[in-house]
């Protein structure tokens, strides 16, 4: 094994560090080409670009379903029907990168996208007679995270050092928090809308242990067949680690729980990415037993207090939700296969690669001993004043859950949109909902109209919503560089005049892609220069058209009244033909449904 690295001071940082292995593989031996395969088909390859090692597992494991798709799915329903007389059991250790400019313990800025070895300090390199320099900012996210995760925070906590010897960990040892973390007994509800499992009900609250701060590894980037790139921006970058109590029985709710823990660290601005980019990471511990304890000397082993468990296994390093539920239920099946044929499941930690069916073993299962705690010399307790966790906490914004409660509670919206609005953009849609929804009941009021009543509130909220979630998305993708949300789309104006009747819902969305391609004049002036002001028609117009069409089309009012309803709105287009833009779609379509003696559609 050979390191290339900086050997002249931190100038030559930028160069790429890299360890050779031979035959180096993330997959069993019964799913991969040999390392001698792999060489030979890169060298008998037309020259051209290199296909990224992730790609090349991902299309190996594409094409092993193809080949053998039946067979594995004859597999997979097996497996399923055997998992029936066992009980899984899940812990979770989320690893999250706080959102910082420092690194944890020296100078460094953190980055994200910055080119390797560009920041690196010599601590983080752990070049003789360096320091540890704890740096306080960072326990300000941390707090955010713990208090938002329901809990203790501990008022004295310490470091500690854990050792072990790998070519991302210069030092030798990694700094963490172990026998005095920062945070305990906390707790997460997860709710049949966050996705969990159907068997777990309408809730299910699942414990946290502790959670901890620790400094982050450096970045391994692995290129087939044999080599592993270095790179230390990452090294002493702060991390939180939560660790979850065993009390998760479902891959899905497994996964759920990772993805609220992601979204309550992005609320609180607690994290810098999510698992998409590389910010939050999982390491999974699986342990399965009888379900009427048949065999009870599986079910001997206790883990952070709760007891009669299975021997575990730990899953390391998961970067997607799907992984996370893919990698559970491959471990799962594997550990039922060793129990039911009179093997032992061994305590070991195991890999999952992308597109595979099963996991495989890394290594034997570190402890205590193994790693060797034992308190950092160098660095004192990290003392936590009442009044700094008073602060963090009343300042904390709305969390997720109570958001959703009250969008859909006190608001009246349904609760895929209310999802939808508080999850995207890290709570941007959140802020430009109420924003514009304040906005549209103030301009409303200064008409002299309708006050803001309960019921016309929920009424301009279902509409901002509408607009927000199904409408301006597809308007925003039709532009390669469309802006973000922001006051520049005037969707408040558009659709005050939408209220008001002066435009149908069609020029509405002209409006707005007139802002898409850059039209930046006032949303009245558009309208009243361009013409595009609704003229009135009466209902006896609207009626005189409707009975004109439904007389010439009987063939087409036969399909509506077998039960073809979507066959109304050519009606309604055939009406906005000839009317233009004095049709009002939505009284269209209601005066045909009455015509039509056509059951109302819900909105």
């Amino acid at each position: 094994m050979s390191i290339a690295s900086a050997s002249s001071g931190l100038r030559t940082l930028s160069t790429a560090c890299y360890v050779k292995r031979s035959g180096w593989s993330l997959i069993s031996k019964s799913q991969r080409w040999s390392l001698e395969n792999r060489q030979a088909l890169a060298t008998a390859a037309t020259p051209g670009p290199e296909v990224p090692f992730r790609k090349q597992l991902k299309d190996e494991a594409r094409q092993r379903r193809l080949t053998g798709d039946s067979t594995h799915e004859t597999l997979r329903k097996t497996r399923k029907e055997k998992a029936k007389s066992w009980q899984l059991t899940v812990g979770i250790e989320v690893h999250a990168q706080l959102n910082t400019e420092r690194k944890l313990f020296s100078r460094a800025r953190t980055s994200i996208d910055a080119e390797p070895n560009t920041h690196v300090a010599y601590f983080d390199l752990a070049y003789p007679g360096s320091q540890p320099e704890f740096q306080k900012a960072t326990l300000i996210p941390a707090l955010r995270a713990a208090i938002a995760l329901n809990c203790n925070i501990q008022r004295k906590s310490s470091f500690d050092r854990k050792h072990y010897f790998y070519p991302d960990q210069p030092a030798g040892y990694q700094i963490t928090q172990y026998y005095e973390p920062f945070a305990k007994d906390g707790s997460i509800v997860l709710y049949d809308h966050d996705g969990i499992a159907p068997e777990d009900g309408k809730s299910v609250t699942i414990g946290i242990k502790q959670i901890q701060m620790e400094q982050d590894t450096a970045k391994t980037i692995q290129q087939a067949p044999s080599t592993i790139l270095l790179d230390f921006n990452r090294v002493s970058h702060p991390l939180i680690e939560i660790i979850t109590l065993p009390q998760i029985h479902s891959p899905q709710t497994a996964a759920a729980c990772v993805k609220k823990i992601q979204a309550l660290l992005e609320t609180v601005n607690a994290v810098t990415t999510g698992m998409e980019m590389g910010g939050l990471r999982a390491d999974i511990n699986v342990s399965v037993r009888p379900l009427h304890k048949a065999n009870e000397s599986t079910t001997t082993y206790t883990y952070h207090g709760v007891g009669g468990l299975g021997q575990r296994t730990e899953i390391k390093n998961l970067s997607s939700f799907k992984a996370i539920e893919e990698a559970i239920v491959a471990e799962r099946d594997r550990q039922i296969e060793v129990l039911e044929s009179g093997g032992v499941v061994e305590g070991e930690t195991r890999g999952w690669s992308l597109g595979s069916s099963e996991t495989t073993r890394l290594r034997g299962k570190e402890g205590e001993v193994d790693y060797r705690y034992m308190p950092d010399p160098d660095l004192g307790p990290v003392i936590i004043s009442q009044d700094l966790i008073d602060h963090i906490s009343s300042t904390l914004p709305e969390l997720p859950d109570q958001s959703i409660h009250n969008l859909t509670h006190e608001l009246g919206l349904q609760l895929k949109d209310a999802k939808i609005i508080v999850a995207s953009d890290n709570g941007e849609q959140l802020q430009y909902f109420d924003k514009t929804l304040s906005s549209l009941i103030r301009l409303v009021g200064e008409d002299g109209n309708e006050g803001a009543t309960e019921e016309a509130t929920q009424r301009y909220a279902r509409l901002v919503a509408n607009w927000i979630v199904h409408e301006l998305p597809g308007i925003r993708s039709t532009k390669d560089e469309s802006p973000g949300l922001t006051s520049f789309w005037s969707i408040d104006r558009v659709l005050h005049n939408l209220v008001r009747g002066k435009i149908t819902a069609q020029t509405a969305k002209k409006l707005l892609m007139m802002r898409a391609d850059g039209d930046r004049r006032d949303i009245d002036d558009i309208i009243k220069q361009d013409g595009l002001e609704l003229r009135q028609l009466s209902r006896e117009t609207y009626m005189d058209m409707a009975q004109s069409l439904i007389g010439a089309n009987q063939r087409m009012v036969e399909k509506i009244k077998k039960g073809q309803a979507g066959k109304l709105k050519w009606f309604v287009g055939q009406m906005m033909k000839q009317g233009g833009r004095s049709v009002d779609p939505e009284q269209a379509t209601k005066v045909l449904e009455e015509l039509l003696e056509v059951r109302p559609s819900n909105k």
